[in-house]
């Protein structure tokens, strides 16, 4: 080995401002942080990471990087009980440093616990632009049963909370947390667009097996979901009656297609003030087309 050569784990340099660097905000007792080249083989996934790593066109920009400069913003992990270290971010830079032909990368080390470092690893990845619904479902609900379980009193509401880092309000989080409930099977179709968002949300009210009916009958018939047709089912669901008869049944009625009419402002301008609102144009209008009704 050349004289210039570095020892396996490197040299450990001291953080002392890591919570301004990554976000932290819990200081470690009696210890301080370090930052240490960890073999890329003592690197394991954070147990039930929700989000993708995969071999795509930002991954191949993500290897020539590293091929080049290497690892330059360091990872951030914990020590794992059965040896090596538990990943909390950086699985994209691991898998970029294997394909680049790397053996090891840069990592803050720090002990963690479970709930901070799922709340990191969730806050770390939530701002990516390609986050699928599912990622962000798993994830959030990862991030709230741990800021749930610290049982923080901070006086706000822990759903805002939650999708702070994503700048998401409470109702959107606890929409997707729902999400979180669907099949995998369901949860790829919400992925794929072949099932709407909101519709996917009235189906994880409903039990294992009535999902199972839902995404039997949408593979078997090749059909849509309305927001009309997933509500109908949820509310079935809720009162027990759902069958696979009745799923098949409201997903494959016809649906009512929908008519379009514009008028031009030009054509009905005469008719109404100028200082009439739009909402008091169609209320007018549809009290006359309801007077014309009654008279035919």
């Amino acid at each position: 080995m050349g004289s210039n050569a570095k020892p396996r784990s490197a040299s450990k340099v001291a953080l002392e401002s890591f919570d301004d660097l990554f976000g932290g905000n819990t200081a470690q007792e009696n210890g301080i942080e370090q930052i240490i080249n960890a073999p890329l083989a003592e690197l394991y996934t954070f147990k039930d990471h929700p989000f993708r790593v995969e071999d795509d066109e930002k991954m191949e920009e993500t290897t020539e990087s590293i091929r080049q400069y290497g690892v330059l913003v360091p990872g951030i992990a914990r020590p794992r009980a059965g040896g090596g270290y538990e990943i909390i971010a950086g699985h994209r830079r691991k898998r970029g440093s294997e394909l680049a032909g790397k053996t090891e990368m840069p990592v803050v080390v720090r002990n963690y616990t479970d709930d901070e470092a799922t709340i990191i690893m969730v806050d770390s990845n939530i701002q990516r632009e390609d986050i699928l619904p599912s990622e962000k479902a798993r994830a959030y609900k990862m991030k709230y049963e741990a800021m749930k379980h610290q049982g923080k009193k901070s006086g706000r509401n822990t759903l805002d909370e939650v999708g702070e880092a994503a700048g998401e309000n409470a109702k959107k989080v606890q929409r997707y947390i729902w999400l979180s409930r669907l099949s995998d099977e369901l949860l790829a179709m919400v992925d794929g667009k072949k099932l709407g968002f909101s519709q996917g949300v009235d189906i994880s009210f409903l039990a294992e097996e009535a999902q199972g009916w839902v995404q039997a009958v949408i593979e078997e018939k090749g059909c849509n979901v309305s927001m009309v047709q997933s509500a109908k089912i949820k509310e079935y669901g809720k009162t027990g009656e759902l069958t696979l008869a009745m799923v098949r049944l409201i997903l494959t009625e016809e649906k009512q297609k929908e008519r379009k009419v514009t008028l031009k402002a030009d054509k009905i301008s005469e008719y109404f003030a100028e200082d009439c609102s739009s909402e008091e144009i169609e209320g007018i209008i549809i009290q006359l087309l309801d007077e014309w009704k009654k008279r035919q």
